[in-house]
């Protein structure tokens, strides 16, 4: 069996369901019943190397180059992954489960949402002080599209820094409040609602991406759809 460390908390949920067992994750990977290296941003190189992987799995936007650099350095195989639409899910997935041994491999696809009269404007912050927000060419930005909604960040870039004020002035009809990156909770609620009212998602939906893809755009989807709808 390959001896897989998995730094990517969306993989290591998917290796997990492709029966791929880690020999150790992040914490922020949420499997309690795995041994941990650090975070996704600061992981132990020195314990990493210890375990002797045959391959650690890393994503660009999830960790450091550097981090990856020096493992690569301690001659530690790496398979690098670089989502950031939801149309590059299915082949990141087919790369991961060649580069692993999977033997039974699930490729989510998209799929059929539910049918949206036109796409809801929604402004989805990621973080609070400063407060950012998921903005253009992200996994986020994409899966949300393709469930009926149109993200506007309100600042250029990726993750732009954008205050409640401007966040009000861009036309959003609702806030999507994640979960994560920032737990956003319902004591947040009025704050947010300086801007539009305010649905709690699950943040997992928006961020982690594999065998979570297709139901997390189901579930996307039928909130569009109820919101649409009622």
């Amino acid at each position: 069996m390959m001896r897989v460390i998995s730094l990517v908390p969306s993989v290591t949920e998917t290796l997990r369901a492709w029966q791929v067992e880690p020999v150790a994750v992040t914490r922020f990977c949420e499997q309690p019943d795995l041994p941990t290296v650090g975070g996704t941003k600061n992981p132990d190189l020195d314990a990493i190397v210890a375990l002797r992987p045959d391959l650690v799995v890393l994503d660009r936007e999830e960790n450091r180059k550097q981090d990856a650099d020096a493992l690569s350095a301690a001659g530690i195989a790496l398979h690098v992954l670089h989502v950031t639409a939801l149309d590059d899910v299915g082949p990141a997935m087919e790369g991961l489960a060649r580069a692993v041994g999977a033997k039974e491999l699930s490729t989510p696809s998209a799929g059929a949402s539910p049918a949206v009269v036109g796409a809801i404007p929604v402004w989805v912050p990621i973080w609070r002080r400063p407060w950012m927000a998921i903005g253009s060419g992200t996994y986020g930005s994409s899966i949300l599209a393709a469930a009926g909604f149109e993200v506007r960040a309100g600042g250029t870039g990726r993750y732009p820094e954008v205050a409640l004020e401007q966040a009000a002035s861009i036309g959003a009809r609702l806030v999507l409040a994640p979960s994560e990156p920032y737990p956003f909770k319902e004591r947040h609620r009025r704050e947010l609602e300086s801007v539009a009212p305010v649905e709690m998602v699950d943040g997992k939906d928006l961020f982690w991406w594999g065998v979570r893809t297709p139901g997390a755009l189901a579930r996307l989807g039928a909130l569009a759809h109820r919101l649409t709808s009622g």
